[in-house]
């Protein structure tokens, strides 16, 4: 597994998933699905960024809100989006797409629910499946190539971020 360098390997990593499980889909971003088409897909969208807690190594954490919306054709069966989000929460439910375990958590508040258009009936063919993932980009603060333990007390330091105002511990 290559190490993750930008928030924007998620939704590529989700997409080669979505695409290996679910072959006869249409799967990808808005840039994707910008042409007119009736043909059941999943559209993959990035709906926030926002700061989380540093991994254990000292990474820095971004929580990533995603979502993917779920259109079948017009004509197709009663609640046929319905079973195709269950079916995208089950995959979402314990995977990591293919990223590294110690850079990508597992998803975490997963829900689904039908899409609400501008009127006022809610559209059972579209339904969205939510949920947020945290991603730790960076590099590692406590590597030390001699392997000695490194430690900083936040208030002794100008730059908690910078490894070089990190210090041994005392034996």
């Amino acid at each position: 597994m290559t190490s993750i360098e930008k928030t924007s390997q998620l939704p590529m990593a989700i997409e080669d998933a979505l695409k290996s499980a679910f072959p006869q889909l249409r799967v990808g971003n808005h840039q994707d699905f910008s042409a007119a088409g009736d043909m059941t897909g999943v559209l993959i969208s990035m709906e926030r960024n926002g700061p989380g807690v540093r991994s254990l190594e000292g990474r820095k954490a971004h929580v990533l809100a995603v979502s993917l919306k779920v259109t079948v054709a017009s004509g197709a069966a009663a609640f046929d989006a319905c079973d195709l989000a269950s079916q995208l929460m089950d995959l979402a439910l314990d995977n990591r797409w293919g990223l590294p375990p110690d850079q990508c958590d597992l998803p975490v508040a997963i829900v689904a629910a039908p899409s609400v258009p501008t009127g006022t009936e809610t559209d059972y063919d579209t339904w969205t499946v939510s949920f947020s993932q945290t991603l730790y980009l960076g590099p590692r603060l406590l590597e030390d190539p001699t392997g000695k333990p490194l430690f900083a007390r936040t208030w002794e330091v100008s730059d908690i971020n910078d490894p070089d105002q990190y210090r041994p511990l005392q034996e």
